[in-house]
């Protein structure tokens, strides 16, 4: 069930599909992230697909703990709004729920590189860590 979490997951998150996304999250899931800060899923995804104009994906490894988390390294060739690259690497922590739903997802970057890209393309500043 995880591995075939993450594909779904990372296969969302390329299409850019905010529904699909939602389905594999609790109602209540929340996000941690380092530019957009701690939101609940439904109101994080609709805001990064709505910064996203591409996003290619490459995973690297999957790391599993039983069944109740997951984390997935991969590489996120990120295109922002208005064209700018900005490409990370990233590891997405995702605790699951009884379900295999994911019910809190962290999710661990350096910005340094994308921040100033970011508040450019989006005109918002980065709130999270």
């Amino acid at each position: 069930m995880p591995d075939d979490l993450v594909g779904r997951y990372l296969d969302c998150l390329r299409r850019g599909e905010p529904d699909a996304m939602l389905s594999l999250f609790t109602d209540d899931a929340i996000v941690h992230s380092p530019l957009y800060g701690t939101l609940p899923a439904a109101q994080f995804y609709p805001r990064l697909f709505s910064d996203t104009q591409q996003s290619t994906l490459h995973l690297r490894r999957t790391f599993r703990d039983g069944e109740s988390s997951i984390a997935f390294w991969f590489d996120f060739d990120w295109v922002l709004g208005d064209g700018t690259p900005a490409p990370f690497s990233v590891v997405d922590v995702a605790e699951l729920d009884p379900s295999g739903r994911i019910s809190t997802l962290h999710i661990v970057y350096d910005t340094v590189g994308i921040r100033d890209a970011f508040r450019a393309a989006t005109g918002h500043e980065s709130t999270g860590i």
